[in-house]
This record gives structure tokens, C-alpha cells and sequence, in this order.
């Protein structure tokens, strides 16, 4: 786990855009039922944060993709941290719809945009992988060579790594339940009994769900 992750994970709690709660669990849009909530749309209304975020992104990646040629946000929440990365890395921004407009020209992708071009895609939030791997392959069907996702924060979970898997695409996020668990239990926040529900829900969260 590195400083960075400790720092931004830090962050996220500072703002209270993520919490964890195994006793009294939150319920997501989907309707499951979670110990843990992250809402990182929080991130942009903070300076400090959103220039943290957006620093460390544009370093990881630079650092593994410098011949990367456009940054892609992923609609919406992915957008507004694409185009601080694209500033800071002096490349194009593009944004990826989560499905065609429904009329104009029919367009998913948004912006400047070639087929071939080498492509990172960006999105706040890294659950099972599902929205930004829908969006990696819709750009991947215009012809882009899409190098990675990146994303501020990640449950890890299993589904995630998964689905990941099968795509052959890498993930790289900023911060991930590993840092917030360590942050946790630094502050004495977590019972053991807490801690162990926390890692049965990372490995199974519709069981998890169902249980509580």
C-alpha cells in the first residue's frame, strides 16, 4: 500500500465522501445493501482534494502510459476529473456516453477523436468494473487503443478484478478499501468482528446483502 493511497483515502474521509458502516448498512441505487458508501461526485466542491486527485492521476499516468494521446472521461462523474488530468497533461479530452444520443449524429464518444489514437479512460468510482468497461469497449468499437482505466477509488472488489480480467484491460486507482481499512484500524474505528464482515463483503456483496 503506498503513502499516496493512505493520503487520498484520508482525503475522501475528510470530506465524508466515503464511509463505512458494517452495522448499519447503507443501501446503493441498485438496492444492495453495503457497509461501505463512497461518493466521490464530493471530490470537485474541494479544492485541496480535486487538485490532489487530479495531480496524482495525471503522474500515474504519465508515469505508465507516456505516449498516451487523449484522455477520456466516463459520463458523468469521470468528466470533470478527464479534463483536469487532460489540462495538466496538455492533451486532448474526450467523454464517453454511457450509451449513443438517441439523435444529431448518434455519438457516444465526445470530442476530438481518430481511430487508432492511444486512449486512458478515467472514472471516479471502481465497483465490479461494469460502466467503465462498457465504456472501454464502446471506444474500442470507434477505434481507440485503450492502454488502461484509472479511477480515485476502488472496493476491490472480487467481481471487479474479474470482469478486469476477462477485458485485458489494467486498472489503476489512487485509493482503494485496503487504504481506508488501514486508516480505520489506525484509529481504533473497527471491531475485528467489523473488519472480517467488511472483507466477506468485498468477496461476495450480494450474499453479504442478503445476510443483512
Amino acid at each position: 500500500m503506498t503513502e499516496i493511497a493512505k493520503e487520498v483515502a484520508q482525503a475522501l474521509i475528510d470530506i465524508q465522501a466515503v464511509s463505512l458502516s458494517p452495522n448499519d448498512p447503507f443501501t446503493w441505487a441498485s438496492g444492495l445493501k453495503s457497509p461501505i458508501y463512497c461518493d466521490n461526485r464530493l471530490t470537485i466542491g474541494y479544492p485541496k482534494v480535486r487538485r490532489l486527485i487530479a495531480e496524482q492521476l495525471a503522474k500515474a499516468i504519465h508515469d505508465q502510459y507516456p505516449d498516451v494521446e487523449v484522455i477520456a472521461g466516463t459520463a458523468t462523474a469521470g468528466i470533470p476529473h478527464a479534463a483536469w488530468v487532460a489540462e495538466l497533461l496538455n492533451l486532448p479530452l474526450v467523454y464517453i456516453r454511457s450509451k449513443p444520443k438517441d439523435h444529431g449524429q448518434g455519438r457516444q464518444i465526445e470530442g476530438p477523436f481518430k481511430a487508432g489514437q492511444k486512449m486512458v479512460l478515467i472514472d471516479d468510482l471502481i465497483s465490479t468494473g461494469g460502466s467503465v468497461l462498457q465504456a472501454a469497449h464502446a471506444a474500442q468499437k470507434e477505434g481507440a487503443d485503450v492502454l488502461g482505466v484509472f479511477g480515485i477509488f476502488s472496493y476491490q472488489l472480487a467481481a471487479g478484478k474479474k470482469n478486469f480480467t476477462e477485458a485485458q484491460l489494467s486498472l489503476t486507482t489512487l485509493s482503494n478499501l485496503e487504504a481506508l481499512l488501514a486508516i480505520a484500524q489506525e484509529a481504533d474505528d473497527l471491531t475485528a468482528e467489523q473488519l472480517q464482515s467488511l472483507q466477506t463483503w468485498r468477496q461476495d456483496p450480494q450474499a453479504w446483502s442478503d445476510q443483512h
